[in-house]
């Protein structure tokens, strides 16, 4: 059984969650949810998880391998929080993760009963919308925990500001 979300009651908000990558999708659906965070006084959070399967299994060089990884996890979202501030007055929380993308946003999810939404983009090209949307969607056939909203790949700025 789900946990109930407690966004509406006193001292919480509703949190939209966006899983961070390199991917240029990525910022579509960074957009997206700035702006729904910024119209419905909600809040913003950004996840990057690290593959932890990189680096495991390497004796005597995981840990500069962890270490390099959080580096760069850590330097996206620092870049990521910069476009949030462009894009409106929204102070993103900041999560770093190891291990399964997938895994990690439903454990998300479930220690943070404000996070009420999880938005994804969808890919342009021709090989489907991605294997994050591709994985979680699948799952959410009536048992994720939260409503998914995809943003399409394409969109411009204009555009999600126009339906945000």
């Amino acid at each position: 059984m789900a946990m109930r979300r407690k966004a509406l009651e006193a001292g919480h908000r509703r949190k939209f969650l966006v899983v961070v990558d390199d991917t240029p999708e990525c910022d579509r659906a960074v957009v997206f949810a700035t702006l729904r965070a910024s119209h419905t006084d909600g809040g913003l959070v950004l996840l990057y998880v690290v593959d932890d399967s990189d680096f495991r299994g390497f004796l005597g060089v995981e840990q500069t391998m962890r270490a390099e990884a959080r580096a760069e996890a850590e330097t996206v979202l620092e870049a990521v929080a910069a476009r949030v501030q462009e894009i409106a007055a929204v102070t993103p929380e900041r999560v770093l993760r190891e291990g399964e993308r997938a895994a990690a946003v439903l454990a998300l999810i479930e220690a943070d009963e404000d996070v009420a939404v999880l938005v994804l983009a969808a890919g342009t090209d021709s090989d489907g919308p991605g294997p994050l949307v591709a994985s979680l969607a699948g799952r959410a056939s009536g048992h994720f925990p939260i409503p998914i909203t995809i943003v399409p790949g394409h969109l411009s700025d204009a555009e999600i500001a126009a339906v945000a």
